[in-house]
Parts: structure tokens; C-alpha cells; sequence
């Protein structure tokens, strides 16, 4: 049965150094935009060519359907030919090891350059033969790379699409700076500092928890706020000014509250119960209600963010390590049993709902700054290939084994 888009876990994990490495790598279209040819230098003809004539004769493996993006299908034949080219500068005994990760990346790339290809039409956006031709030849690729090249320079020319009209246009802007906290006590005391003289970017380092949105973030046009709720603060006060915290309960931040009260302990193992809390704040009031006789596990199945929720906290059988949270660990596996921790503060977690607070530092039509444009055309661009993606019915057909097949087809006739 199809399955949609389903990823294979590797058995061995890559380090973000090489995760990193490799997917630009993997993300040709890019390369060849930027002209630079990483993994393919010196690649001036197929190697190995007749192998791939000779399996393209009539088994039944190579005729498979693998792909299919709405009525557009991709047979196993075409997914090793483009594994094949797109690792062709990689060493076989990593493409051996990462193999299923990197048949996955292959997979998105065949996915993400058919809905381009499908999609650019309805822009009036088209590549000709001849502009594919021309590409080929000006980077010394083989036909292998047609459809890649192909969705490369459809990619340009979306971009070019999105970008009309915008460059030395002036656009109502604003000049922001933002910042992410826990709760409405650490906002408070925020908005307190600002309002005697403190600095606000000055602020940001000791209460933001959210390294993604913060600090100074320049003069940015509606569709490049980080939200909603920023735009509309930034748009609608006076500057200077600073709003009123502003509650976001589908924020991210990147700290958390551990409660934990440990009912077991043998052999270098634990029972525990725990929640995960979004602040210090509300930690500390569950913390007097367990103390006042509240049950910990209807505590933790109504405000717990941690998955054993579904399971009101108890976590049965932990070892040191098990949380992934030296600061988990640190408390549990040092607490007496069947006390209840303070508050246990986890910068390696992550946790929904916090305040926004909002200096709007000017407003007014600027002209584009270059960068801004670029993000600009970046996030309209990737707004409409999206939702292009979403409307598509795309089903992948590889599973582990066939991924497993596939790189040792590739790895054959190298």
C-alpha cells in the first residue's frame, strides 16, 4: 500500500557536521546557481554507463513505481540513475553507511523538482529544451542531470516572478526589536527595567528563550514579521514604543520546568513522576498545590508538555541518560524519595506558550534593503511551493528494503 512521503531512520546517525556537509551536497539546484561545483568537479562523463544500459533491458525491479507525484510517476530505474549522479563525488563507504538517509534526500529532490515543474505554469513560469541545453553544456553535465537542471532553473525563475516589482519600491516598514519570555511575571519585569532606562537588546540576553526571534531585527515589511502578533504591535503604536506583553500560546521556547518526585529507586535505576512546565512560574504554583495534597498525576495529564502525560508523569525504569537532560538528571537521581523537586530549569527542552514583547523603534515606506529583498522573494517563493506541495497527492513507495536496493545498485556499478 502507498505510503506517504515516509522517512527511513538510518541505522547509524551523522553528525550535524556532516548532516550539514552533505545536504548542501545533495541540494544541486543550488550548486548550480551559485556555479559552484562541489562534488561533481572533474566529473566530465558517466563512468560505468553501460551498466545502467544493461539493466535497462526488462526486470520487473527496474519498471517499479517508486514516485508519484499526482499523475506523474518515477520508476525504481529513475531513482538510482539520480542517487547515482547527485552522490557521485561521495566515498562508498559513507554512501554505504548513510545510505537510506541520503535515498531520502534524493526522494525529496525528485518530489520538490516535480512540483515545481507542475506547479510554475500557473505562473506563466516555463523552461525550454533549448534553456536546459544551454545549462547542461555550461556546466559540463550529462543528461543524467536534464531534470535537475530543469527544476534549477524553473527555481530562477519563480524567484524572478516573486521578486517583480519589488526592487527600489518603497514598502511600509517597520524598525523592530523583540523578545521571547516565559511568563507574565518575567514580562513585567521586563517592561519595569525598560520603563526606568534599561536597554532593551541589552535585555534580550538574560530573559529571551527563544534564540530564533530576538534582539534587533531591522526594519522589516508586514510579510517578514515573525508573527502575526509582532506585526500587528509593530504596525499599529506610535514609535518609539514598547506593547504590552503580548500572550503567544503556539510559541516556541527553548527552556522548560521540571517537577519530579522519584517513588523508587534500585540498581542505578528510578520510578519517577514528572511534568515538564513552560515557566518557573507556573512550576511553582503546581509545586504548592502538590504540597497543599493535589495528585501529581492529574497535575501532570492536565499541564504537562512532556509526552508521559498521556501516562500522568510516571516514568517507570530511567536510567541516568534516558531524558537526554544532564539538568534531569543532576536533580532525579539525587532526590529522596517521594519529596517533590523545586523547580527544575532544562535550557535542552523545548516548550509551548510565552509573552512577546514588542519595541517598535520607528515605522514608515522605506526602500527594500538588499537583504530584506532577498528574504522577502525567499519566503513568498517558498510560500507558494508549500502550498503547492500541500495540494499535491505525492505517494512514496521506498520503503527500507528497496532504499537498501537501490544504494547497492549504485554502489555496483562504481
Amino acid at each position: 500500500m502507498a505510503k506517504k512521503q515516509k522517512k527511513a531512520t538510518p541505522e547509524q546517525t551523522p553528525t550535524k557536521h556532516q548532516l550539514s556537509k552533505w545536504q548542501r551536497q545533495m541540494k544541486i539546484r543550488r550548486i548550480v546557481i551559485i556555479a559552484a561545483v562541489v562534488f561533481l568537479v572533474g566529473i566530465s562523463s558517466w563512468v560505468g554507463y553501460g551498466y545502467y544500459s544493461d539493466y535497462r533491458a526488462s526486470t520487473a525491479a527496474w519498471r517499479q513505481v517508486v514516485i508519484e507525484v499526482n499523475n506523474a510517476k518515477f520508476d525504481m530505474e529513475y531513482f538510482v540513475k539520480t542517487l547515482d549522479a547527485l552522490t557521485a563525488g561521495m566515498n562508498s563507504s559513507t554512501l554505504s553507511s548513510y545510505g537510506q538517509y541520503f535515498g531520502n534526500l534524493v526522494a525529496d529532490s525528485i518530489i520538490e523538482g516535480e512540483v515545481l515543474r507542475q506547479g510554475a505554469p500557473s505562473l506563466n513560469v516555463t523552461v525550454t529544451a533549448a534553456e536546459v541545453d544551454a545549462r547542461l553544456k555550461q556546466y559540463n553535465y550529462d543528461d543524467r542531470y536534464r531534470d535537475m537542471v530543469m527544476a534549477v532553473l524553473l527555481e530562477e525563475k519563480l524567484r524572478a516572478h516573486f521578486g517583480a516589482g519589488l526592487n527600489g519600491t518603497e514598502i511600509q516598514q517597520a524598525h523592530v526589536q523583540v523578545m521571547l519570555v516565559e511568563s507574565q511575571e518575567v514580562a513585567d519585569e521586563v517592561v519595569a527595567k525598560v520603563e526606568s532606562g534599561g536597554n532593551f537588546t541589552a535585555l534580550v540576553n538574560n530573559y529571551s528563550c527563544n534564540s530564533s526571534i530576538e534582539g534587533d531585527l531591522g526594519w522589516l515589511p508586514e510579510e517578514l514579521m515573525p508573527n502575526s502578533l509582532v506585526a500587528n504591535a509593530a504596525f499599529n503604536l506610535t514609535p518609539p514604543a514598547l506593547s504590552q506583553p503580548i500572550y503567544d500560546a503556539t510559541a516556541i521556547k527553548d527552556i522548560g520546568y521540571w517537577l519530579i518526585e522519584v517513588t523508587g529507586a534500585q540498581n542505578q535505576t528510578i520510578n519517577a513522576l514528572v511534568m515538564l512546565l513552560p515557566s518557573k512560574a507556573q512550576a511553582e504554583q503546581l509545586k504548592a498545590q502538590l504540597a497543599a495534597g493535589a495528585n501529581f498525576s492529574a497535575l501532570a495529564g492536565n499541564y504537562s508538555q512532556h509526552a508521559s502525560k498521556a501516562n500522568g508523569g510516571r516514568l517507570d525504569g530511567l536510567k541516568r541518560g534516558n531524558m537526554t537532560s544532564t539538568a534531569f538528571d543532576a536533580v532525579a537521581f539525587n532526590l529522596t524519595l517521594n519529596t517533590v523537586s523545586e523547580p527544575v530549569r532544562d535550557t535542552s527542552v523545548e516548550t509551548a506558550g510565552g509573552y512577546w514583547l514588542v519595541m517598535v523603534m520607528d515605522s514608515g515606506e522605506r526602500v527594500l534593503e538588499e537583504q530584506t529583498l532577498a528574504n522577502l522573494i525567499d519566503k513568498r517563493f517558498n510560500d507558494w511551493r508549500e502550498a503547492r506541495t500541500n495540494n499535491s497527492t505525492i505517494e512514496t513507495f521506498l520503503d527500507a528494503n528497496k532504499l537498501s536496493w537501490a544504494v547497492s545498485k549504485v554502489l555496483e556499478g562504481r
